[in-house]
Protein backbone atom coordinates (compact mmCIF):
# COMPACT_ATOMS: atom_id res chain seq x y z
CA UNK A 1 0.00 0.00 0.00
CA UNK A 2 1.33 3.51 -0.88
CA UNK A 3 1.06 4.70 2.70
CA UNK A 4 2.97 7.94 2.19
CA UNK A 5 1.08 9.14 -0.87
CA UNK A 6 -2.17 8.30 0.86
CA UNK A 7 -1.35 10.30 3.97
CA UNK A 8 -0.10 13.28 1.91
CA UNK A 9 -3.02 13.62 -0.47
CA UNK A 10 -5.95 12.31 1.57
CA UNK A 11 -6.65 15.79 3.04
CA UNK A 12 -7.25 17.07 -0.48
CA UNK A 13 -10.19 14.67 -0.77
CA UNK A 14 -12.10 16.97 1.51
CA UNK A 15 -11.73 19.96 -0.79
CA UNK A 16 -14.05 18.80 -3.63
CA UNK A 17 -16.48 17.56 -0.98
CA UNK A 18 -16.61 21.04 0.53
CA UNK A 19 -16.89 22.60 -2.91
CA UNK A 20 -19.71 20.34 -4.10
CA UNK A 21 -21.84 21.05 -1.08
CA UNK A 22 -22.88 24.40 -2.42
CA UNK A 23 -25.92 24.46 -0.19
CA UNK A 24 -24.40 22.70 2.76
CA UNK A 25 -24.56 24.36 6.13
CA UNK A 26 -21.47 25.63 7.88
CA UNK A 27 -21.77 22.77 10.36
CA UNK A 28 -21.74 20.20 7.54
CA UNK A 29 -18.62 21.81 6.06
CA UNK A 30 -16.87 21.70 9.43
CA UNK A 31 -17.86 18.07 9.99
CA UNK A 32 -16.64 17.07 6.51
CA UNK A 33 -13.23 18.68 7.13
CA UNK A 34 -12.97 17.06 10.56
CA UNK A 35 -13.82 13.61 9.21
CA UNK A 36 -11.17 13.91 6.49
CA UNK A 37 -8.58 15.08 9.04
CA UNK A 38 -9.38 12.19 11.37
CA UNK A 39 -9.11 9.74 8.47
CA UNK A 40 -5.70 11.20 7.66
CA UNK A 41 -4.64 10.65 11.26
CA UNK A 42 -5.65 6.99 11.02
CA UNK A 43 -3.53 6.64 7.88
CA UNK A 44 -0.63 8.32 9.70
CA UNK A 45 -0.96 5.67 12.41
CA UNK A 46 -0.74 3.10 9.61
CA UNK A 47 2.52 4.70 8.47
CA UNK A 48 3.78 4.54 12.05
CA UNK A 49 2.82 0.86 12.27
CA UNK A 50 4.65 0.05 9.03
CA UNK A 51 7.77 1.91 10.15
CA UNK A 52 10.69 -0.23 11.39
CA UNK A 53 12.37 1.59 14.33
CA UNK A 54 15.60 -0.39 13.90
CA UNK A 55 16.30 1.00 10.44
CA UNK A 56 18.18 4.29 10.16
CA UNK A 57 17.63 4.93 6.45
CA UNK A 58 14.57 5.91 4.42
CA UNK A 59 11.61 3.56 4.54
CA UNK A 60 8.36 3.09 2.59
CA UNK A 61 10.01 4.86 -0.35
CA UNK A 62 7.73 5.64 -3.30
CA UNK A 63 9.12 6.87 -6.61
CA UNK A 64 7.41 7.71 -9.87
CA UNK A 65 9.54 9.17 -12.66
CA UNK A 66 7.99 12.16 -14.37
CA UNK A 67 10.66 13.39 -16.78
CA UNK A 68 13.54 10.96 -16.27
CA UNK A 69 15.91 12.77 -18.62
CA UNK A 70 15.58 15.93 -16.54
CA UNK A 71 15.67 14.12 -13.22
CA UNK A 72 12.11 15.09 -12.37
CA UNK A 73 10.30 12.56 -10.22
CA UNK A 74 7.84 12.11 -7.41
CA UNK A 75 9.98 10.70 -4.58
CA UNK A 76 8.89 10.38 -0.96
CA UNK A 77 10.16 8.43 2.03
CA UNK A 78 10.17 8.48 5.81
CA UNK A 79 12.83 8.07 8.49
CA UNK A 80 13.23 8.59 12.23
CA UNK A 81 13.23 12.38 11.87
CA UNK A 82 10.07 12.66 9.81
CA UNK A 83 7.90 9.85 11.17
CA UNK A 84 6.85 11.65 14.34
CA UNK A 85 6.42 14.97 12.55
CA UNK A 86 4.00 13.24 10.19
CA UNK A 87 2.05 11.81 13.12
CA UNK A 88 2.13 15.19 14.90
CA UNK A 89 0.73 16.95 11.82
CA UNK A 90 -2.08 14.45 11.39
CA UNK A 91 -2.82 14.55 15.13
CA UNK A 92 -2.96 18.33 15.56
CA UNK A 93 -4.92 19.16 12.40
CA UNK A 94 -8.24 17.87 13.81
CA UNK A 95 -7.51 19.88 16.97
CA UNK A 96 -7.01 22.99 14.81
CA UNK A 97 -10.29 22.34 12.98
CA UNK A 98 -12.20 22.00 16.25
CA UNK A 99 -10.65 25.26 17.47
CA UNK A 100 -12.11 27.06 14.44
CA UNK A 101 -15.67 25.83 14.90
CA UNK A 102 -16.78 29.36 15.61
CA UNK A 103 -15.57 30.83 12.29
CA UNK A 104 -18.66 32.47 10.87
CA UNK A 105 -17.89 33.44 7.27
CA UNK A 106 -16.46 31.65 4.24
CA UNK A 107 -16.41 28.45 6.24
CA UNK A 108 -15.92 26.12 3.26
CA UNK A 109 -12.95 28.11 2.02
CA UNK A 110 -11.46 28.25 5.51
CA UNK A 111 -11.70 24.49 5.95
CA UNK A 112 -10.35 23.86 2.45
CA UNK A 113 -7.28 26.01 3.18
CA UNK A 114 -6.69 24.09 6.41
CA UNK A 115 -6.65 20.81 4.51
CA UNK A 116 -4.32 22.25 1.85
CA UNK A 117 -1.97 23.31 4.64
CA UNK A 118 -1.99 19.80 6.03
CA UNK A 119 -1.07 18.31 2.64
CA UNK A 120 1.73 20.85 2.12
CA UNK A 121 3.20 20.23 5.57
CA UNK A 122 3.04 16.45 5.22
CA UNK A 123 4.62 16.66 1.77
CA UNK A 124 7.45 18.81 3.13
CA UNK A 125 8.26 16.18 5.77
CA UNK A 126 8.19 13.26 3.34
CA UNK A 127 9.74 14.60 0.10
CA UNK A 128 13.15 13.13 -0.79
CA UNK A 129 13.32 15.04 -4.07
CA UNK A 130 14.71 18.55 -3.68
CA UNK A 131 12.37 20.13 -6.21
CA UNK A 132 9.36 18.30 -4.81
CA UNK A 133 10.32 19.49 -1.33
CA UNK A 134 10.58 23.05 -2.60
CA UNK A 135 7.09 22.83 -4.13
CA UNK A 136 5.53 21.59 -0.88
CA UNK A 137 7.63 24.01 1.18
CA UNK A 138 6.41 26.98 -0.83
CA UNK A 139 2.84 25.69 -0.96
CA UNK A 140 2.64 26.48 2.75
CA UNK A 141 2.80 30.21 2.11
CA UNK A 142 -0.38 30.94 0.19
CA UNK A 143 -2.97 29.19 2.41
CA UNK A 144 -1.36 30.55 5.58
CA UNK A 145 -1.24 34.03 4.03
CA UNK A 146 -4.98 33.81 3.29
CA UNK A 147 -5.91 32.35 6.69
CA UNK A 148 -4.20 35.24 8.47
CA UNK A 149 -5.26 37.94 6.00
CA UNK A 150 -8.94 36.99 5.67
CA UNK A 151 -9.89 35.57 9.08
CA UNK A 152 -7.41 37.34 11.34
CA UNK A 153 -7.81 40.21 13.79
CA UNK A 154 -7.70 43.96 13.24
CA UNK A 155 -4.12 44.15 11.87
CA UNK A 156 -4.46 40.96 9.82
CA UNK A 157 -3.44 42.50 6.50
CA UNK A 158 -0.22 43.90 7.97
CA UNK A 159 0.60 40.58 9.66
CA UNK A 160 -0.11 38.47 6.56
CA UNK A 161 1.93 40.71 4.26
CA UNK A 162 4.80 40.75 6.75
CA UNK A 163 4.66 36.95 6.99
CA UNK A 164 4.83 36.64 3.20
CA UNK A 165 7.58 39.22 2.71
CA UNK A 166 9.78 37.57 5.30
CA UNK A 167 9.34 33.97 4.21
CA UNK A 168 9.12 34.20 0.42
CA UNK A 169 12.47 35.92 -0.39
CA UNK A 170 14.36 33.38 1.71
CA UNK A 171 12.96 30.63 -0.44
CA UNK A 172 14.45 32.26 -3.54
CA UNK A 173 17.90 31.41 -2.19
CA UNK A 174 16.74 27.84 -1.63
CA UNK A 175 15.56 27.51 -5.24
CA UNK A 176 18.84 28.86 -6.61
CA UNK A 177 20.79 26.36 -4.50
CA UNK A 178 18.55 23.47 -5.59
CA UNK A 179 19.01 24.35 -9.27
CA UNK A 180 22.79 24.59 -8.80
CA UNK A 181 22.89 21.13 -7.20
CA UNK A 182 20.83 19.78 -10.11
CA UNK A 183 23.40 21.08 -12.57
CA UNK A 184 26.16 19.49 -10.48
CA UNK A 185 24.48 16.08 -10.62
CA UNK A 186 24.20 16.40 -14.41
CA UNK A 187 28.01 16.33 -14.58
CA UNK A 188 28.11 12.99 -12.76
CA UNK A 189 27.65 9.54 -14.39
CA UNK A 190 24.00 8.93 -15.24
CA UNK A 191 21.66 11.87 -15.51
CA UNK A 192 20.70 15.00 -13.60
CA UNK A 193 18.64 14.39 -10.49
CA UNK A 194 16.97 16.13 -7.58
CA UNK A 195 17.13 12.89 -5.54
CA UNK A 196 18.67 13.74 -2.18
CA UNK A 197 20.37 10.34 -2.12
CA UNK A 198 22.28 11.19 -5.29
CA UNK A 199 22.96 14.78 -4.29
CA UNK A 200 24.59 13.48 -1.10
CA UNK A 201 27.21 11.76 -3.26
CA UNK A 202 28.44 15.01 -4.81
CA UNK A 203 31.97 16.10 -4.02
CA UNK A 204 31.62 19.84 -3.53
CA UNK A 205 34.46 22.28 -3.02
CA UNK A 206 34.68 23.72 0.50
CA UNK A 207 33.77 27.27 -0.52
CA UNK A 208 30.88 26.06 -2.71
CA UNK A 209 29.51 23.90 0.08
CA UNK A 210 29.52 26.83 2.51
CA UNK A 211 27.70 29.15 0.10
CA UNK A 212 25.09 26.48 -0.58
CA UNK A 213 24.74 25.87 3.14
CA UNK A 214 23.98 29.56 3.68
CA UNK A 215 21.38 29.56 0.89
CA UNK A 216 19.52 26.64 2.46
CA UNK A 217 20.05 28.06 5.95
CA UNK A 218 18.46 31.43 5.18
CA UNK A 219 15.29 29.79 3.84
CA UNK A 220 14.95 27.52 6.87
CA UNK A 221 16.08 30.08 9.46
CA UNK A 222 13.20 32.39 8.52
CA UNK A 223 10.71 29.55 8.93
CA UNK A 224 12.01 28.47 12.38
CA UNK A 225 12.37 31.48 13.02
CA UNK A 226 15.91 32.05 14.27
CA UNK A 227 16.84 35.36 15.90
CA UNK A 228 17.03 38.02 14.39
CA UNK A 229 14.68 36.79 11.60
CA UNK A 230 11.83 36.21 14.05
CA UNK A 231 9.92 39.50 13.99
CA UNK A 232 7.16 38.24 11.65
CA UNK A 233 6.13 35.47 14.05
CA UNK A 234 4.62 37.46 16.98
CA UNK A 235 2.55 39.56 14.57
CA UNK A 236 1.38 36.51 12.62
CA UNK A 237 0.40 34.66 15.80
CA UNK A 238 -1.33 37.66 17.35
CA UNK A 239 -3.46 38.46 14.32
CA UNK A 240 -4.13 34.90 13.09
CA UNK A 241 -7.32 33.06 14.05
CA UNK A 242 -6.90 30.27 16.58
CA UNK A 243 -6.75 27.66 13.82
CA UNK A 244 -3.94 29.57 12.10
CA UNK A 245 -1.97 29.98 15.33
CA UNK A 246 -2.19 26.26 16.11
CA UNK A 247 -1.11 25.22 12.61
CA UNK A 248 1.64 27.85 12.59
CA UNK A 249 3.07 26.92 15.99
CA UNK A 250 2.47 23.19 16.07
CA UNK A 251 3.26 22.32 12.46
CA UNK A 252 4.57 25.01 10.10
CA UNK A 253 7.44 26.10 12.35
CA UNK A 254 8.77 22.53 12.25
CA UNK A 255 9.50 22.76 8.51
CA UNK A 256 12.50 25.00 9.22
CA UNK A 257 14.43 22.83 11.71
CA UNK A 258 13.44 19.72 9.77
CA UNK A 259 14.99 21.26 6.64
CA UNK A 260 18.20 21.97 8.56
CA UNK A 261 18.37 18.35 9.72
CA UNK A 262 17.40 16.79 6.42
CA UNK A 263 19.30 18.96 3.96
CA UNK A 264 21.92 21.20 5.59
CA UNK A 265 23.50 18.47 7.71
CA UNK A 266 23.15 15.71 5.11
CA UNK A 267 24.29 17.68 2.06
CA UNK A 268 26.83 20.05 3.60
CA UNK A 269 28.45 18.35 6.61
CA UNK A 270 31.68 20.34 6.50
CA UNK A 271 29.85 23.64 6.25
CA UNK A 272 27.51 22.56 9.05
CA UNK A 273 30.46 22.11 11.38
CA UNK A 274 32.11 25.32 10.16
CA UNK A 275 29.07 27.49 10.97
CA UNK A 276 27.92 25.55 14.04
CA UNK A 277 29.36 27.88 16.66
CA UNK A 278 27.83 30.98 15.13
CA UNK A 279 24.44 29.26 14.80
CA UNK A 280 24.70 28.01 18.38
CA UNK A 281 25.20 31.59 19.57
CA UNK A 282 22.15 32.75 17.59
CA UNK A 283 20.15 29.89 19.12
CA UNK A 284 20.93 30.81 22.74
CA UNK A 285 20.38 34.51 22.01
CA UNK A 286 16.95 33.53 20.69
CA UNK A 287 16.29 31.45 23.82
CA UNK A 288 17.06 34.31 26.19
CA UNK A 289 15.67 37.12 24.03
CA UNK A 290 12.37 35.32 23.40
CA UNK A 291 11.98 34.62 27.11
CA UNK A 292 12.79 38.19 28.20
CA UNK A 293 10.42 39.76 25.68
CA UNK A 294 7.70 37.26 26.64
CA UNK A 295 7.99 38.50 30.23
CA UNK A 296 7.10 42.01 29.05
CA UNK A 297 3.86 41.05 27.27
CA UNK A 298 0.36 41.70 28.56
CA UNK A 299 -1.30 40.18 25.47
CA UNK A 300 -1.40 36.48 26.33
CA UNK A 301 -1.31 35.39 22.68
CA UNK A 302 1.74 37.53 22.01
CA UNK A 303 3.35 36.09 25.14
CA UNK A 304 2.91 32.55 23.83
CA UNK A 305 4.25 33.66 20.43
CA UNK A 306 7.51 34.95 21.93
CA UNK A 307 7.76 31.77 23.98
CA UNK A 308 7.88 29.90 20.66
CA UNK A 309 10.93 31.95 19.65
CA UNK A 310 12.61 30.83 22.87
CA UNK A 311 11.57 27.17 22.58
CA UNK A 312 12.64 26.87 18.95
CA UNK A 313 16.04 28.17 20.01
CA UNK A 314 16.46 24.95 22.00
CA UNK A 315 15.69 22.94 18.86
CA UNK A 316 18.33 24.74 16.79
CA UNK A 317 20.88 24.49 19.59
CA UNK A 318 20.32 20.75 19.84
CA UNK A 319 20.71 20.20 16.09
CA UNK A 320 24.04 21.98 15.94
CA UNK A 321 25.61 20.24 18.92
CA UNK A 322 26.24 17.24 16.64
CA UNK A 323 25.71 14.89 19.56
CA UNK A 324 23.25 12.04 19.95
CA UNK A 325 21.67 13.73 22.95
CA UNK A 326 21.32 17.09 21.26
CA UNK A 327 20.00 15.79 17.94
CA UNK A 328 17.48 13.35 19.40
CA UNK A 329 16.44 15.96 21.97
CA UNK A 330 15.91 18.53 19.20
CA UNK A 331 13.62 16.23 17.21
CA UNK A 332 11.70 15.27 20.32
CA UNK A 333 11.42 18.93 21.25
CA UNK A 334 9.86 19.69 17.87
CA UNK A 335 7.13 17.20 18.72
CA UNK A 336 6.83 18.49 22.28
CA UNK A 337 6.56 22.11 21.21
CA UNK A 338 3.86 21.22 18.71
CA UNK A 339 1.80 19.61 21.46
CA UNK A 340 2.27 22.10 24.31
CA UNK A 341 2.19 25.32 22.29
CA UNK A 342 -0.63 24.04 20.13
CA UNK A 343 -2.64 23.39 23.30
CA UNK A 344 -1.75 26.84 24.65
CA UNK A 345 -3.07 28.55 21.53
CA UNK A 346 -6.21 26.39 21.64
CA UNK A 347 -6.91 27.50 25.21
CA UNK A 348 -6.05 31.13 24.50
CA UNK A 349 -8.47 31.05 21.58
CA UNK A 350 -11.19 29.57 23.79
CA UNK A 351 -10.56 32.34 26.35
CA UNK A 352 -10.79 35.05 23.70
CA UNK A 353 -14.09 33.69 22.36
CA UNK A 354 -15.54 34.00 25.86
CA UNK A 355 -13.89 37.15 27.25
CA UNK A 356 -13.27 39.04 23.97
CA UNK A 357 -9.90 40.14 25.29
CA UNK A 358 -6.33 38.85 25.31
CA UNK A 359 -5.13 41.43 27.83
CA UNK A 360 -3.98 39.75 31.04
CA UNK A 361 -4.76 42.92 33.00
CA UNK A 362 -8.45 42.46 32.15
CA UNK A 363 -8.53 38.86 33.36
CA UNK A 364 -8.23 37.27 36.77
CA UNK A 365 -10.03 34.66 38.80
CA UNK A 366 -11.09 32.73 35.71
CA UNK A 367 -10.29 29.37 37.30
CA UNK A 368 -13.46 29.77 39.39
CA UNK A 369 -15.76 30.14 36.39
CA UNK A 370 -13.86 28.14 33.75
CA UNK A 371 -12.09 25.30 35.60
CA UNK A 372 -11.64 23.17 32.47
CA UNK A 373 -9.94 26.01 30.61
CA UNK A 374 -7.77 26.75 33.64
CA UNK A 375 -6.74 23.09 33.97
CA UNK A 376 -5.81 22.81 30.28
CA UNK A 377 -3.82 26.05 30.42
CA UNK A 378 -2.02 24.89 33.57
CA UNK A 379 -1.01 21.53 32.05
CA UNK A 380 0.26 23.29 28.91
CA UNK A 381 2.12 25.80 31.09
CA UNK A 382 3.81 23.12 33.19
CA UNK A 383 4.76 21.28 30.03
CA UNK A 384 6.22 24.43 28.47
CA UNK A 385 8.45 25.09 31.47
CA UNK A 386 9.78 21.53 31.38
CA UNK A 387 8.21 20.05 34.50
CA UNK A 388 9.45 16.45 35.03
CA UNK A 389 6.75 13.97 34.13
CA UNK A 390 5.54 16.04 31.17
CA UNK A 391 6.74 15.87 27.59
CA UNK A 392 9.02 18.94 27.35
CA UNK A 393 11.32 17.85 30.17
CA UNK A 394 13.16 15.04 28.42
CA UNK A 395 13.61 16.96 25.15
CA UNK A 396 15.04 20.05 26.85
CA UNK A 397 17.20 17.91 29.14
CA UNK A 398 18.78 16.08 26.21
CA UNK A 399 19.41 19.33 24.34
CA UNK A 400 21.08 20.88 27.39
CA UNK A 401 23.20 17.75 27.94
CA UNK A 402 24.29 17.89 24.31
CA UNK A 403 25.06 21.61 24.61
CA UNK A 404 27.18 21.11 27.72
CA UNK A 405 29.06 18.39 25.87
CA UNK A 406 30.23 20.85 23.20
CA UNK A 407 30.16 24.30 24.79
CA UNK A 408 29.52 24.75 28.51
CA UNK A 409 28.91 28.49 28.18
CA UNK A 410 26.13 27.99 25.64
CA UNK A 411 24.73 25.19 27.79
CA UNK A 412 24.65 27.43 30.87
CA UNK A 413 22.93 30.24 28.98
CA UNK A 414 20.37 27.78 27.62
CA UNK A 415 19.54 26.70 31.19
CA UNK A 416 18.65 30.31 32.00
CA UNK A 417 15.96 30.08 29.33
CA UNK A 418 14.28 27.28 31.29
CA UNK A 419 14.25 29.45 34.42
CA UNK A 420 12.86 32.46 32.57
CA UNK A 421 10.16 30.31 30.96
CA UNK A 422 8.95 29.28 34.40
CA UNK A 423 8.70 32.93 35.40
CA UNK A 424 6.66 34.27 32.48
CA UNK A 425 4.42 31.24 32.02
CA UNK A 426 3.48 30.90 35.69
CA UNK A 427 3.01 34.66 35.87
CA UNK A 428 0.60 34.49 32.94
CA UNK A 429 -1.37 31.69 34.59
CA UNK A 430 -1.54 33.60 37.86
CA UNK A 431 -2.72 36.81 36.18
CA UNK A 432 -5.40 35.08 34.11
CA UNK A 433 -6.79 32.44 36.43
CA UNK A 434 -5.98 33.32 40.03
CA UNK A 435 -6.79 36.25 42.28
CA UNK A 436 -9.98 38.28 42.35
CA UNK A 437 -12.20 37.93 39.33
CA UNK A 438 -13.84 40.62 37.24
CA UNK A 439 -17.60 41.07 37.39
CA UNK A 440 -17.78 41.10 33.59
CA UNK A 441 -16.51 37.50 33.57
CA UNK A 442 -19.00 36.14 36.08
CA UNK A 443 -21.06 34.06 33.65
CA UNK A 444 -18.49 32.69 31.23
CA UNK A 445 -19.03 29.30 29.63
CA UNK A 446 -16.42 26.64 30.22
CA UNK A 447 -15.12 24.23 27.58
CA UNK A 448 -17.94 22.48 25.77
CA UNK A 449 -17.83 18.70 25.11
CA UNK A 450 -16.50 19.25 21.58
CA UNK A 451 -13.55 21.25 22.92
CA UNK A 452 -12.94 18.79 25.75
CA UNK A 453 -12.79 15.99 23.19
CA UNK A 454 -9.98 17.87 21.43
CA UNK A 455 -8.06 18.84 24.58
CA UNK A 456 -8.05 15.51 26.44
CA UNK A 457 -6.13 13.51 23.77
CA UNK A 458 -3.45 16.22 23.58
CA UNK A 459 -3.02 16.21 27.36
CA UNK A 460 -2.93 12.40 27.38
CA UNK A 461 -0.15 12.32 24.78
CA UNK A 462 1.83 14.96 26.68
CA UNK A 463 1.62 12.85 29.83
CA UNK A 464 2.51 9.65 27.97
CA UNK A 465 5.62 11.18 26.38
CA UNK A 466 6.66 12.63 29.72
CA UNK A 467 6.43 9.27 31.45
CA UNK A 468 7.61 7.07 28.56
CA UNK A 469 9.75 9.11 26.08
CA UNK A 470 11.40 5.91 24.87
CA UNK A 471 8.38 5.41 22.60
CA UNK A 472 9.50 8.40 20.53
CA UNK A 473 13.26 8.16 21.01
CA UNK A 474 13.49 4.56 19.83
CA UNK A 475 12.45 5.70 16.34
CA UNK A 476 14.51 8.89 16.35
CA UNK A 477 17.81 7.47 17.61
CA UNK A 478 18.92 5.43 14.55
CA UNK A 479 18.53 8.46 12.29
CA UNK A 480 20.25 10.68 14.86
CA UNK A 481 23.20 8.31 15.11
CA UNK A 482 23.48 8.25 11.32
CA UNK A 483 23.49 12.00 10.76
CA UNK A 484 25.77 12.71 13.73
CA UNK A 485 28.29 10.12 12.54
CA UNK A 486 28.10 11.56 9.00
CA UNK A 487 28.74 15.14 10.12
CA UNK A 488 31.53 14.13 12.48
CA UNK A 489 33.26 12.09 9.77
CA UNK A 490 34.32 15.10 7.71
CA UNK A 491 37.38 17.27 8.22
CA UNK A 492 36.95 20.99 8.76
CA UNK A 493 39.19 23.84 7.75
CA UNK A 494 38.69 26.22 10.65
CA UNK A 495 40.52 29.16 9.12
CA UNK A 496 38.84 32.30 10.39
CA UNK A 497 36.34 30.42 12.53
CA UNK A 498 36.18 31.57 16.18
CA UNK A 499 35.96 28.88 18.81
CA UNK A 500 35.31 25.83 16.75
CA UNK A 501 34.44 23.54 19.64
CA UNK A 502 32.05 21.43 17.58
CA UNK A 503 34.63 21.12 14.84
CA UNK A 504 36.80 19.24 17.32
CA UNK A 505 34.22 16.58 18.13
CA UNK A 506 35.36 13.03 17.57
CA UNK A 507 33.38 9.98 16.47
CA UNK A 508 30.07 9.18 18.14
CA UNK A 509 30.72 7.78 21.58
CA UNK A 510 28.95 4.61 22.64
CA UNK A 511 27.95 6.28 25.89
CA UNK A 512 26.09 8.98 23.95
CA UNK A 513 24.02 6.37 22.19
CA UNK A 514 23.38 4.50 25.43
CA UNK A 515 22.18 7.60 27.29
CA UNK A 516 19.63 8.49 24.64
CA UNK A 517 18.59 4.90 24.04
CA UNK A 518 17.40 4.66 27.61
CA UNK A 519 14.66 7.07 26.69
CA UNK A 520 14.94 9.09 29.86
CA UNK A 521 17.56 11.12 31.74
Amino acid sequence: MPWLSLVIFLPLVGIPVLGLWTRASDVQARVAALVVALATFLVALGVLGAFDPAVAGYQLVEQVDWVPSAGLSYLVGVDGFSIWLVVLTAFMTPVAIVSSWGVGHRVRLFMALTLVLETAILGSFLALDLLLFFVFFEALLVPMFLVIGVWGSARRVYASVKFFLYTFPGSAFLLLAVVYLWFQTSEQPGHASFDIRQVEQLSLATTTQRWLFLAFFIAFAVKVPIFPLHTWLPDAHTEAPTNGSIVLAALLLKAGPYGLLRFNLDLFPEASRYFADAIGILAVVGIVYGALVAMMQTDVKRLVAFSSVSHMGFVILGIFTFTMQGTSGAVMQMVNHGLSTGLLFFVVGALYERTHTRDLSEMGGLAKVTPWIAAAFLVATLSSIGLPGLNNFVGEFLVIVGAFGTDRVLGAVAVSGVVLAAIYMLWAYQRAFQGPGSERHGRLADLVPREIAAVVPVVAVMLALGVYPKLVLDRINPSSAGVVAWVRSVDVDQTGLPGGLRAQLGPVDANEVAIVAEGSP
